[in-house]
């Protein structure tokens, strides 16, 4: 297409009990004869984090990162204005996700894009699924499609099938599976893959779908493997459970014409499914509430009928009294357990329906989560409907998730009446209710959920954790639930001779996968535990669920990945990086940073092996600052970033390069919504004999989005913004303010203190020198103090070393300059060269400062901070 071939592309799919791990790579080639833009584009199920991503150009790899959103945002944005290559991920469709990334490649060049998700199957009606998106949108030369299944259990049936399918490519999938393996092929011929016999289009569009299920001897499986264990359950042959349904339907008018009429033709279908020994009723809810019957009512045929002909003559009018109709239906379900006309062992499930937000009665989405959920009260489970685009779907969401159900939207297409009664279909049939999986407390550690509230036929219960002894082999778990007839409790025992024996093939699979398949259930029941959760819960729950993404490299809500091309540049090695004056920033207790900023202009000419003299007491450009008042500058009291490494009693350095005028991100915490961002000044003039242009923080801008506040200091001026107020004072008050949530000092001609609700306080120090200085201004200081009141999303230049840090140091050899050795430092997985040295720390000594010694980490602090100093750099101080 366009110059444009992909000659290869492979799907790689391993699954191992139930957790898929997939591989696409794609080549393609410019067959043109100028440059071309290639995309590599796939659709990946919704249920699906990507792990990793890369893309080679004629030899070259480059790969993606897996960092905090607002990071990689930055990075992305940064990137795209300069030309550079980005890639991010996008929402599309209803069960898919698109990740697309695009680079101009030379004539003749050749291009492989390989990316990496991973998945945990769901069972749904007997079967675990997993659906590849097939779209190559050309003819493929090598075209294929490979899965290989390992089931400790026994694999009891395999099937693959794809919506694109016609008889001639039929044959294609081969599918063979014995013992616990499995193994599927698709790789059509570019004939098979035309439409027709002399076409050039692809009839390869659309789901690649295979399904399996494992053999069952016993209710459950356990699997245990490198201090973690999975445990499976899914018991068969189990009474069905009676249910009592109460369908709470939206009639208001919006819901007039299709959907109505699709929604009256999936409740028919319902019907048809509907248990004699079941219950149920409608609610119907638009200006008025309404019901069918006063309480609920047996599913006998004659009552069937009657419903039949309630929902065919079902109207749409009016407004959406949303809170009054799942109230309404609450009630029959309490007057009907109160009063035994439902039997004592079954499961009461509420599905409701709306398209629209609830604009009468109660209208207050929290108001109405607040009421129902004590109105449920644990019993029943809420299911919500969310009919087309205009439901305010995160409120219903929230209020399925805490009454112990979900939340689904419904699309508005020709197949509405089937996605309702396909949901439905998945909770027709419950088998037990109040189910809990009990593991000794003493023995685990980091369990994922162990409570439901309903077991449903044909579906799994999966539960995985982590041993608190990393080499223990064996566990007993005790399952108990309420069936249809009697309480059931089963007891299952796990010992190492079963699991090595389970395990004999372990070379067939891919490595850690019960770690990881840890990780992911654990990743998306906090992520969704997020969802109803508020203030310091809701902050827990976002900083466990950050930290496991970014450990197991999980392209989550919270994270995202950016792959960029990174620039040529020529005069790579004209560039020295020159002491100039800056910042000084720390914080305490325990994690301690506190930097002086170092900014520059590059420095042509000047070679690499001569950088590490610049900081030597005998640099030859140091006397350049012999006339600089003593107290801001010394020998060697270079402004850098300072991290305090305290278990290490030790600390690293490193320098930032960047130009006058430019505004660099120092702390962004999304969770508190607070910010600091600093922007540089110059010299009043360029200092000609040191051929460099000093840099320095000339105004500081704190924002609290949140309290709506925005503080704005230069060394003349302190603004105060709360909302659309602002108030100005200059170094020269003394002033103590205090409002709802913050309070401001101003110490006259020294520095200010802002301390904040959650605790954090930033102290801005005024730095000035002598009014007739040729040169120099006067510039800010910023100290960050209490940063452990900051929430674990909180990021920045300062803000990621809020957490710990760890590094080793290696091989120590002498540098350029004999004060100074090199070394080996690994730091972050990476292994950098690093100089020792020393910085000043003005914490106790405003005036001279301490020398503080350190390992200086070059070229920007890369290996050190997250992604490229670039992505720092912001447009507006707010």
């Amino acid at each position: 297409v366009n110059g444009i071939e992909i000659y290869s592309m492979k799907i790689d799919s391993k699954v191992t009990s139930r957790f898929a791990h997939n591989v696409i790579t794609s080549r393609a080639v410019n067959r043109g004869n100028v440059s071309k833009e290639v995309f590599f584009d796939v659709e990946l199920p919704k249920t699906a984090f990507i792990t990793n991503f890369s893309m080679t150009i004629d030899g070259v790899t480059y790969p993606g990162t897996i960092k905090e959103k607002e990071a990689a945002k930055k990075q992305y944005e940064k990137a795209v204005s300069r030309g550079q290559t980005a890639g991010l991920v996008k929402a599309s469709g209803r069960k898919t996700e698109k990740f697309t990334v695009s680079v101009n490649i030379k004539a003749a060049s050749k291009v492989t894009f390989k990316l990496t998700y991973e998945e945990l199957l769901k069972r749904q009606f007997g079967k675990y699924k997993m659906f590849i998106k097939v779209k190559p949108k050309q003819l493929v030369k090598d075209f294929e499609i490979e899965v290989d299944i390992f089931e400790p259990q026994g694999i009891t049936e395999l099937e693959a099938e794809g919506t694109f399918i016609t008889n001639e490519l039929q044959d294609t999938i081969k599918k063979t599976f014995s013992g616990k393996k499995g193994h599927i092929s698709f790789k059509p011929t570019l004939d098979q893959q035309r439409t027709c016999a002399n076409c050039s289009q692809s009839v390869l569009d659309g789901d690649f779908t295979v399904r399996y299920d494992v053999k069952r001897t016993t209710p459950d499986n356990l699997q245990i493997v490198n201090g973690y264990f999975v445990h499976f359950f899914a018991p068969t042959n189990l009474p069905k459970l009676s249910k009592n349904v109460i369908f709470v339907l939206d009639t208001s008018g919006s819901m007039y014409g299709r959907e109505m009429e699709q929604t009256k033709e999936a409740l028919l279908k319902i019907l048809d499914d509907v248990k004699e020994d079941d219950f149920f009723n409608f609610v119907l809810f638009d200006s008025k509430i309404s019901t069918w019957k006063e309480t609920l009512i047996k599913a006998t045929p004659e009552n069937l009928d009657e419903a039949r002909k309630f929902v065919q003559h079902i109207s749409a009018q009016g407004m959406t009294n949303l809170h009054g109709g799942l109230m309404r239906g609450i009630d029959i379900l309490n007057a009907a357990h109160e009063e035994n006309l439902v039997p004592r062992r079954s499961a009461s499930i509420i599905i409701m329906l709306t398209d629209g937000q609830p604009n009468v009665g109660v209208s207050n989405t929290q108001e109405i989560e607040e009421a129902v959920k004590k109105a449920i009260d644990g019993r029943y489970t809420l299911y919500n409907l969310g009919f087309g685009s205009a439901v305010d779907y995160g409120f219903l969401e929230r209020m399925a998730l805490e009454n112990k159900g979900l939340a689904r939207r419904i699309y508005p297409d020709s197949d509405a009446a089937l996605q309702l009664q396909g949901f439905y279909d998945e909770v027709s049939n419950p088998m037990l209710i109040d189910v809990e999986l009990n593991y000794p407390e003493n023995e685990i550690s980091d369990l994922t959920t162990n409570s439901f509230k309903h077991f449903y036929d044909g579906s799994e219960i999966v539960v995985a954790g982590r041993f608190i002894d990393s080499n223990q082999n064996h566990l007993s778990v005790d399952v108990r639930g309420e069936g249809a007839n009697d309480a059931v409790s089963y007891t299952t025992q796990q010992g190492a001779e079963q699991t090595a024996q389970a395990f004999q093939e372990q070379q067939y699979i891919f490595g850690e996968y019960i770690e990881r398949l840890w990780a992911y259930l654990t990743i998306e029941q906090l992520l969704e535990k997020r969802i109803t959760a508020t203030g310091e819960e809701k902050e827990n729950l976002t900083a466990q669920a950050l930290a496991l993404s970014l450990m197991y490299k999980f392209v989550t809500p919270l994270t995202s990945m950016v792959v960029t091309k990174p620039e040529e540049n020529d005069n790579e090695e004209g560039i020295a990086d020159k002491p100039t004056e800056g910042i000084d920033i720390f914080t305490i207790p325990g994690m301690c940073v506190y930097a002086k900023l170092l900014l520059i202009v590059k420095l042509i000419s000047i070679k690499p092996s001569f950088i590490t003299k610049l900081y030597g007491e005998t640099s030859p450009l140091y006397h350049t600052y012999a006339s600089q008042p003593r107290w801001y500058t010394s020998v060697d009291g270079d402004p850098h970033f300072i991290i305090s490494v305290p278990q290490k009693k030790d600390a690293i350095c490193f320098n930032i390069n960047e130009n006058p005028g430019m505004i660099l991100n120092l702390v962004n915490d999304p969770v508190t919504g607070i910010t600091v961002n600093g922007q540089l000044i110059g010299d009043k003039r360029a200092s000609s004999d040191a051929k460099i242009q000093n840099s320095y923080f000339g105004k500081l801008g704190i924002a609290n989005k949140h309290l709506d506040f925005k503080l704005t200091v230069t060394p003349e001026m302190i603004t105060i913004q709360n909302g659309d107020e602002k108030t100005g004072f200059t170094w020269l008050d003394s002033v103590t303010l205090q409002q709802a949530g913050l309070n401001l000092i101003i110490n006259r001609k020294k520095n200010l203190v802002l301390s904040m609700g959650s605790g954090v306080s930033f102290v801005v120090v005024l730095h000035q020198v002598w009014k007739k200085h040729p040169l120099h201004q006067d510039f800010l200081g910023l100290y960050t103090l209490k940063s452990d009141k900051l929430s674990e999303q909180t990021h920045g230049l300062l803000g990621q070393f809020f957490r710990p840090i760890d590094f080793t140091i290696l091989e120590i050899h002498p540098g350029s300059d004999p004060k100074k050795p090199d070394a080996t430092m690994i730091v972050k997985n990476n292994e950098l060269t690093v100089t020792r040295g020393w910085q000043k720390d003005y914490r106790g000594d405003p005036k001279h400062g301490v020398d503080i010694p350190c390992w200086f980490v070059h070229d920007n602090g890369a290996g050190l901070i997250d992604g490229v100093h670039t992505d720092y750099i912001v447009s507006s101080l707010f």
